[in-house]
């Protein structure tokens, strides 16, 4: 949902990438008439520990098998020159920071933004690609949504895919094009009037949450209508069970964000490499905290699927960060675009 290393507005592509813990996967979209069609899809396991994402240190451990992956990937996907790229959520840190006043001038933002997140950023801010896009208009003031990397482990991944061939013009991170796929398939609660997160006001009916299951890690987004209100992402070997991240997430959303119960609540992750025990056991525990009915994210609600194309639900795990990715850029009914790198 930010353009988390974007230093300008570019293009979605027409090829997406995912480059996870366990495997290399891309996609690509076609257009016949107004809707969008997954034309063709790709997907490579990795040998354990050949990618270990972090957001400190190298994530590369066994380039050549890396290598390996992501060509044959390309060359099924017709050996693309330029490509989107979604990277684990735990390569970056995402904070939502408001302000009660903007400067006008971009330069004057983006040193504001720079200082409030070098606060808590893990290296020093010199090191970071920093980017940031607006969120929810309160009364108090406007929010930002910041997304942080060490600059060295984005070139780390945007090199894999140049020593392929492929430039990748656009950086993601694997939760917010989940999201996108949600919305560019209508399927996210519609936005009414509000005062944002924090306002004293009714509780909202428009707010749904994300629990995004990766082989890594684990992500929770709450979203209030199209905006991202809340975002936690935690690596799988923290200390903690998924129960207590989604429990800690509704106690800070019940008594800070004014929330009162979600409309929907998604889980994604069936491709994640976690086993069917772990899934059902996210679900139970989404189920025991909340009181809505636990849904799975399908990206045929954003874009359809050839009829050679047989959909399981693992691949149709494996398809929706890249449909929401290709369609970052038709999300309209929102205004928004996702998180975005230009090299």
């Amino acid at each position: 949902m930010s353009r988390i290393f974007a230093w300008e507005d570019v293009a979605a592509p027409t090829v997406a990438v995912e480059i996870s813990a366990g495997r290399v996967s891309a996609g690509s979209l076609e257009w016949r008439g107004a809707e969008p069609v997954v034309a063709a899809h790709a997907s490579e396991l990795l040998p354990d520990g050949a990618l270990v994402p972090s957001l400190t240190a190298a994530n590369t451990h066994d380039r050549p098998a890396l290598m390996t992956a992501l060509n044959r990937v390309l060359e099924r996907l017709g050996r693309p020159r330029r490509v989107g790229l979604i990277v684990p959520d735990v390569v970056a840190k995402v904070s939502l920071v408001r302000f009660e006043k903007v400067p006008t001038r971009t330069a004057d933002l983006d040193q504001l933004v720079r200082w409030q997140v070098r606060k808590t950023a893990p290296f020093p801010i010199e090191e970071a690609q920093v980017s940031y896009v607006r969120g929810i208009t309160a009364s108090d003031g406007q929010e930002f949504i910041v997304s942080l990397a060490r600059r060295a482990v984005i070139e780390e991944y945007e090199g894999l895919c140049a020593e392929a061939g492929a430039h990748a013009g656009l950086v993601d991170l694997s939760t917010f094009n989940v999201i996108n796929a949600i919305l560019a398939g209508a399927g996210a609660p519609a936005a009414g009037p509000s005062d944002g997160p924090g306002s004293s006001g009714t509780a909202r009916a428009d707010d749904w949450l994300l629990v995004n299951i990766a082989a890594d890690s684990a992500s929770i987004a709450i979203l209030r209508g199209p905006h991202v209100i809340f975002f936690r992402s935690r690596a799988a070997d923290a200390e903690g069970s998924l129960t207590d991240l989604v429990h800690q997430s509704a106690m800070y959303y019940e008594d800070r964000l004014t929330g009162a119960g979600f409309a929907r609540v998604f889980l994604a992750g069936g491709a994640s490499g976690r086993t069917t025990t772990d899934l059902e056991q996210a679900r139970r525990s989404l189920q025991d905290r909340l009181t809505t009915p636990i849904e799975t994210v399908d990206p045929r609600a954003a874009a359809a699927l050839t009829d050679r194309i047989s959909a399981g639900p693992a691949l149709l795990d494996t398809l929706t960060p890249l449909v929401g990715l290709l369609l970052r850029d038709h999300v309209g009914a929102t205004g928004r675009r996702s998180s975005g790198v230009t090299a």
